[in-house]
């Protein structure tokens, strides 16, 4: 396909979109990083002088991209992804430890994060085995292979420690849901979070009266034609309550101290004062800042550096993780809701495009590419704002770091390479 044709082809709101996501990005990386030693706006040295320079090979990218034929991409999806897992695995041997995770290679001029390589690859992979013609989803020795596929990247990032990043491949199990995977898989799922939720902030007793009352509620309001299966409701209900009875032992003797600190202060199941104080003021000082921070910009916002704590570097990290924090102060409730917009359209419009695809694979990976962007703005916007525990994964196209935008870029213009190729196909 000729360069004429692909800018003819191409979807260039999601384009547009992308480019005002990184664009913006950009600015609150400039005003939370500026210092007043900063001189020149192009110096390489500086933080914001970096990702500059990472959102120019971002660009250089999408044009090698762009320029590849479509069926590359389904043609060598399962070396991509095995790449990808030598790279992860590399990293036991030959990675660098930043802040406690060995998740990077040092290239001297840049570190290279595999993981983020690892979702593109996942997402390609993943869609290639299950429009394989052979695959039946609905079979359960299909469902363990395309479960492996997520699981196995998963189990090499885990132990870097990056539970985040782990997190992100299971988010692929939606394509799964699109393709056909059982829903009852998807209730089990949910009634484990549930449950586990229920158990830690009430307790067996009260989980068990309230799955008590909506079973005999069921029985109340069925009709009268229809038969209750009764010993599977007892099964259910006795396993739940064994779940729940083992909630607690995992909580205290699996967890870390971190890890159940950070679920006492999102559920705040801690009652005293003076150690949920401290709890904020130690592993939750960073939401409780991004808190104050976003709750300090108000309707308006302070304006483009002027947010206090930002230049005050109150919220650590602040560039990174929780630069939605830095929107809030500046800009307000209507800068964030500029940003919350455009990745809603974003997200609404890559739905739209994968479900006008001809090939199942581009469907597939479209559906791929929106789960992994999905949750990734979920739970840091979750984060920031306080509403989910912290979880150190990045918002798209927006944080600081050179990995998270090379990849989630190529993630996105991959895409759009295919959905370019399904009109060429079409005329």
């Amino acid at each position: 396909m000729s360069g004429k044709s692909i800018l003819k082809r191409i979807d260039w709101l999601t384009v547009l979109i992308y480019f005002l996501l990184v664009g913006i990005g950009w600015i609150n990386i400039y005003s939370s990083t500026y210092s007043e030693e900063d001189k020149a706006l192009l110096d390489f040295g500086t933080l914001y002088g970096k990702q500059l320079f990472f959102i120019l090979i971002s660009m250089f990218s999408i044009i090698v991209i762009l320029g590849i034929e479509a069926d590359f991409y389904e043609r060598f999806s399962s070396i991509i992804y095995i790449l990808s897992l030598v790279l992860l695995a590399g990293l036991f041997l030959f990675g660098k430890t930043i802040a406690g995770a060995t998740s990077w290679y040092d290239l001297g001029f840049f570190n290279l994060q595999p993981s983020e390589l690892a979702k593109v690859a996942t997402a390609l992979a993943l869609a290639k085995y299950l429009c394989d013609i052979q695959t039946d989803i609905k079979r359960g020795k299909d469902q363990l292979y395309a479960l492996l596929i997520i699981l196995i990247p998963a189990a090499l990032v885990i132990p870097q420690p990056d539970p985040g990043s782990a997190l992100v491949f299971f988010a692929l199990i939606f394509v799964l849901f699109r393709e056909g995977l059982p829903l009852y898989y998807l209730s089990i799922l949910l009634l484990v979070i549930l449950v586990f939720i229920s158990t830690l902030m009430f307790g067996t007793i009260w989980v068990g009266i309230i799955l008590g009352i909506f079973i005999a509620l069921f029985f109340l309001l069925k009709r009268k034609t229809f038969r209750i299966p009764v010993a599977p409701i007892l099964i259910f209900f006795v396993v739940a309550i064994v779940f729940s009875l083992s909630v607690n032992f995992v909580f205290n003797n699996v967890f870390e101290q971190r890890h159940r600190d950070r679920f006492s202060l999102w559920l705040r199941l801690e009652k005293d004062p003076a150690k949920l104080e401290e709890i904020k003021k130690t592993i939750g000082y960073n939401t409780y800042q991004s808190e104050k921070a976003i709750e300090s910009g108000g309707f308006f916002g302070k304006g483009f550096m002027e947010g206090t704590r930002t230049k005050g570097d109150f919220v650590p990290e602040q560039h990174t993780d929780y630069i939605f924090s830095t929107v809030g102060e500046e800009w307000g409730f209507l800068g964030t809701s500029v940003v919350v917009i455009l990745f809603t359209v974003l997200f609404l419009r890559l739905v739209y495009l994968s479900e006008r695809q001809k090939s199942s694979f581009s469907r597939m990976y479209g559906y791929g590419i929106i789960s992994i962007l999905l949750i990734h703005y979920f739970i840091n916007i979750g984060m920031v704002i306080g509403v989910l525990p912290t979880i150190g994964i990045p918002l798209p196209f927006f944080s600081y770091g050179g990995s998270g935008l090379l990849f989630f870029t190529a993630l996105l213009f991959i895409f759009l390479k295919l959905d370019s190729n399904r009109l060429n196909e079409w005329n």
